[in-house]
């Protein structure tokens, strides 16, 4: 997995799909060329067929120039769980953690959760019949923090500083394409992308619990760790 990580960063950016991306493209040193699109080109991730998409779930292409192959970089470092933004100011790609980023610490630390917290949760829940159990991360990324709880029409938002985290009957999951993958604990989840921010679902006792990072500073790796805590709420 490092050597093929290592060798998925060196490649060029072509194709971005990252949030904030397409300022790239309005700066004057841009050069034409004329390229291939390769149909003809498989990938294929730690032995498994993987397909290219942007994040519609429309399928994208590899690109040939110069006898050298382009892909991605959002779809690949989403593939090998590696997080990547843009950083518009500066125009640069961020590939990898940043030590100065603490939403990006894999490291994961216990929520404590004040008495005022913990009722703000149990009202939200309270607003369901049958449905009334609160649930909650027991563990979070280092760095994050817990801001504010409330009910919507069909479950329970928990809203943390890097990550959102939704507790509902409801599958959000329904009409999107999805990829199935183990947690730690050896429940199934399912990734999937509504719009730019990529959510992971799984079903939890009676519901379902639906986690995100929208302002996209946790990776995939990150949420599915923290995905492991979330239990009823002592």
């Amino acid at each position: 997995m490092k050597n093929f990580k290592k060798s998925m960063i060196t490649l060029s950016v072509v194709g971005m799909t990252l949030t904030g991306a397409a300022g790239v493209y309005a700066g004057t040193n841009l050069q034409k060329i004329t390229a291939y699109l390769n149909h003809n080109l498989g990938i294929q991730v730690n032995g498994a067929a993987y397909q290219l998409v942007d994040n519609n779930g429309k399928k994208l292409t590899p690109i040939t120039y110069q006898n050298t192959t382009y892909l991605p970089i959002r779809t690949i470092a989403d593939a090998v769980q590696v997080p990547v933004s843009y950083d518009a100011k500066n125009k640069q790609v961020l590939i990898g953690t940043k030590s100065t980023n603490p939403g990006q610490n894999a490291q994961l630390t216990n929520v404590k959760y004040s008495d005022a917290q913990i009722k703000e949760m149990e009202k939200a829940f309270a607003n369901f019949e049958h449905f009334e159990t609160a649930y909650a991360p027991t563990q979070m990324v280092k760095g994050d923090s817990y801001q504010k709880s409330g009910a919507s029409d069909d479950g329970v938002r928990l809203v943390f500083k890097h990550m959102a985290i939704s507790i509902s009957p409801r599958d959000y999951s329904d009409g999107y394409d999805s990829k199935t993958v183990t947690l730690s604990n050896g429940t199934k989840a399912k990734w999937y992308t509504p719009d730019e921010t990529a959510m992971l679902g799984f079903k939890l006792d009676d519901r379902i619990v639906t986690l995100s990072s929208p302002d996209h500073t946790l990776s995939k790796a990150q949420l599915e760790k923290v995905a492991v805590s979330v239990a009823k709420l002592n």
